[in-house]
């Protein structure tokens, strides 16, 4: 797994809550936070097999 660095500069005079929604924006965008998600727990090949086909099935409908 290759490691990302994500980051954002707070602009003079921005308010630090406003750089914190863009980083959580960019982090997002860049699908880091649904990896991060997707492993916390280890999940057999088995479920993640399952959790696919589902998913699949969900879309084409």
């Amino acid at each position: 797994m290759a490691q990302t660095i994500t980051e954002v500069k707070v602009r003079r005079g921005e308010p630090v809550e406003k750089a914190i929604r863009r980083l959580k924006k960019k982090l997002d965008k860049e699908g880091i936070m649904r990896e991060i998600r997707a492993h916390r727990h280890y999940e057999k090949p088995s479920e993640r097999k399952r959790r696919k086909t589902a998913r699949a099935r969900s879309r084409t409908r």
